[in-house]
């Protein structure tokens, strides 16, 4: 088949959680399985965590959760963007937990017959939830309501960087808030860390931290295990003299006769067109450069120095040399942008989940 192969190795997630659990000491740890587990697929994962032990799982639309609420009849499941209007009566219906992130959300909630929720804070990320000013009205107007929160949360800016003095004030930040809720919310646990923030130890993990990138491989979790390889074939080589270009733009010009090998994936898979003459991809464990630009579907490689390769022979794209934080680097973004991106044209094969 002319097919590119993303496999997914479900054990190592299982065991990434595993791991970031030890180091989450006396803390829940839950996971975020948002789009659509980054980008692996919601069920297999969401199957591999639970298997593993994980019990709460974060996403961030209704959609998700109900997804989510068909896999996992018994798990915790919280929507990170929260709920209004018709959306909050159906997230009740379905025994999700909202993330309620403003006063005209939590309204919607007591609208709907309110029940377990969640109180998200915006402490200083500028992004989501209810500021610290709007704490007093809010428990003035909806303490009946919020006094059914099981758990409060906020979000670190900079927990990807652990010397960043901002961790600490945002710590204080979330630390005051939650001193002026304790009375009215008495069942409400507290979380505050993802993935960077629990590698920033004990003082961030409070009840719960809520992992994601982490579990899929990717830093600031350096010690997690990969989790996914692409490959692709060769579809097609050629032999161009020396002074011919390659792809659009001409862009890239041979400097002596040279051999190019075109393969099915391009922008369209997730391949970045950014990465055009940025970066190489692998053949029988040796870097080859790419040559001119990514195009939608297709990507051409200088494979001139490897008298072996054929139109049989697999590329590797992401794997052992070359792991989804090092590609990312090239195309000037992060491993979550890249793991999101990955197209649906992959054959995905899925590697079985340690269950013990």
């Amino acid at each position: 088949m002319n097919t590119p192969v993303l496999t997914i190795d479900l054990g190592a997630i299982a065991r990434n959680w595993r791991a970031l659990d030890v180091l989450s000491e006396e803390a829940e740890t839950g996971a975020a399985v948002k789009a659509d587990g980054y980008g692996l697929g919601i069920e297999p994962v969401a199957g591999a965590l639970w298997g593993a032990g994980c019990r709460s799982f974060f996403v961030a639309t209704l959609d998700e959760g109900i997804a989510l609420r068909g896999l996992l009849p018994e798990a915790a499941i919280y929507l990170l963007n929260g709920v209004s209007g018709d959306g909050a009566a159906e997230a009740r219906a379905r025994g999700l937990i909202p993330c309620l992130n403003a006063p005209h959300q939590v309204a919607a909630w007591r609208g709907a017959g309110g029940g377990p929720c969640a109180l998200q804070l915006d402490t200083g990320m500028g992004r989501l939830g209810v500021q610290p000013s709007d704490l007093v009205e809010l428990l003035a107007d909806e303490r009946e309501t919020l006094a059914a929160c099981v758990l409060v949360m906020s979000h670190l800016a900079f927990a990807d960087e652990p010397e960043n003095p901002h961790n600490a004030l945002l710590r204080e930040a979330f630390e005051a808030s939650l001193g002026a809720l304790r009375p009215a919310l008495p069942n409400a646990r507290a979380s505050l860390a993802a993935t960077g923030g629990t590698l920033l130890g004990p003082a961030f993990h409070y009840d719960l931290v809520r992992c994601g990138i982490g579990l899929y491989g990717g830093l600031p979790f350096a010690d997690a295990e990969p989790v996914v390889m692409l490959t692709a074939p060769v579809i097609q080589v050629r032999d161009v003299p020396a002074g011919s270009s390659v792809g659009y733009g001409a862009t890239w010009t041979a400097r002596r006769p040279s051999r190019i090998a075109t393969l099915p994936l391009g922008y369209a898979d997730g391949f970045h067109r950014a990465l055009s003459s940025a970066t190489p991809v692998w053949i029988d464990g040796r870097p080859a450069p790419l040559a001119g630009r990514v195009s939608m579907d297709l990507l051409t490689v200088d494979v001139t120095d490897f008298l072996d390769l054929s139109e049989k022979s697999v590329v590797e794209i992401v794997g052992p040399n070359r792991g989804i934080d090092a590609l990312a680097t090239d195309a000037g973004t992060i491993g979550y942008e890249m793991l999101t991106a990955l197209g649906s044209r992959y054959e995905r094969r899925y590697k079985g989940a340690d269950r013990n």
